[in-house]
């Protein structure tokens, strides 16, 4: 299998009441996702990586206000547009649904598991 860019879609708030430790787990475990990509031979990508430090420089306030909306979702749905598949994982998002539903209209690869993923 050639290398591939995949980008990780996980839950980030959802489920967590917007609780930091809930939140911080959530990405925790798309980063343990995104390193066993890597070491795959992939190029994993997490929309949190791109949104978060501009969410931070736009002058963000918390999570849901005006400059987390304008830029937190629309990363994610920019960057599945140039990878190769998505990696949906962990439990209910209606956001990391959005970003399969999106790679599977951009003609993308979907997986379900790292186990599905051959090595590069």
């Amino acid at each position: 299998m050639a290398s591939q860019m995949i980008l990780v879609a996980g839950p980030y708030r959802s489920g967590t009441n917007d609780d930091p430790a809930l939140i911080a787990a959530n990405v925790a475990a798309m980063t343990e996702a995104s390193l066993r990509l890597f070491r795959a031979g992939h190029l994993p990508v997490m929309g949190e990586w791109y949104a978060l430090p501009l969410i931070e420089h736009a002058g963000s306030a918390g999570i849901g206000d005006a400059a987390f909306n304008e830029i937190f979702h629309p990363i994610s749905r920019r960057l599945v547009a140039k990878c190769d598949g998505c990696l949906r994982m962990g439990g209910p998002s209606a956001g990391a649904d959005e970003m399969v539903a999106l790679a599977r209209g951009h003609g993308k690869a979907v997986y379900y598991s790292l186990d599905e993923i051959q090595p590069a």
